[in-house]
């Protein structure tokens, strides 16, 4: 579909092998992100975006064979959603999304390599690409990342010029610790942050706002799961800029509180509340 947005969203389960039991709600996360995005995007809404929601038992060919498919399709936008446990090569060099049936043998070998969907997303057919992520990571993966404090190693293993980032990487410590752990998907993780926040909106912000905008309100939610957990998460912010907009649901309903209003007549008043040239005409 020309001039829309293409969203591949990928909730890997790592299956039952208990050192990966930090995907068991990524793909529930999955289907929450596949709902709520789309009816969101500013320009295009539910008629101007095409959801390709991956299986989460889908091996790592099946998942990148989606991504490419998307990929090759004109249009403004590719947003694409990483839901699960990351692993990295025994180097510490290279990362992978755990898939299912994986074992600490071979999990890396058989995950979804990161630099796979970071190279399909800068050369796909679309304007602007956005990558949300809301993962976790075992303690080795997790120092290899950067923890909470290495820049370099996330500028290495996580970051690319081309490709901004949006989301929550979080620790996973596994066994009893990895109860407390705020799973992908789960309460308190960036999927369960984002839903929120585009469901009710941002006071006081306009129509129209990027996800840079959004950030402040995301994080404001995910303080409460650190809280709740005890367990402190690297937050991945998305660069101010960008031509993908989304609807502020709380510029209309504000105005409208105690009314029933309809969700076309809300689509009529946001644009109607928006600027008239928007950055991504």
């Amino acid at each position: 579909m020309t001039g829309g947005v293409e969203l591949v969203v990928i909730g890997a389960d790592g299956g039952p092998d208990r050192s990966y039991g930090g995907s068991a709600q990524a793909a529930h996360g999955a289907a929450v992100l596949a709902e709520a995005l789309p009816g969101v995007c500013f320009d295009t809404g539910n008629r101007g975006s095409r959801v390709t929601v991956v299986p989460p038992d889908a091996d790592a060919n099946t998942m990148l064979t989606a991504l490419r498919e998307a990929a090759r399709q004109e249009g403004r936008w590719l947003v694409v959603c990483l839901l699960g446990q990351l692993v990295c090569d025994p180097r510490a060099r290279r990362l992978a999304l755990v898939t299912a049936g994986s074992t600490p043998d071979n999990a890396y070998r058989r995950g979804l390599a990161w630099d796979w969907v970071v190279s399909t997303m800068v050369h796909g057919a679309q304007e602007e690409g956005l990558l949300l992520v809301d993962a976790v990571a075992a303690p080795d993966t997790w120092a290899a990342i950067g923890g909470l404090d290495g820049e370099q190693g996330v500028a290495e293993l996580l970051a690319h010029s081309r490709v901004p980032l949006w989301g929550r990487v979080g620790p996973y410590p596994g066994g009893r610790r990895g109860r407390t752990a705020v799973l992908p998907g789960a309460e308190g993780s960036f999927s369960w942050a984002l839903d929120r926040v585009l469901r009710r909106g941002v006071p006081g912000a306009p129509a129209a706002v990027a996800p840079a905008e959004l950030q402040p309100a995301v994080a404001a939610e995910l303080a409460w799961g650190e809280l709740a957990s005890g367990i402190e998460a690297r937050l991945l912010v998305p660069p101010s800029g960008g031509r993908l907009l989304m609807r502020n649901r709380a510029a209309v309903r504000g105005a409208l509180a105690g009314l029933s209003v309809s969700e076309e007549l809300l689509a009529v008043l946001w644009r109607e509340n928006a600027p008239t040239d928007p950055p991504s005409a």
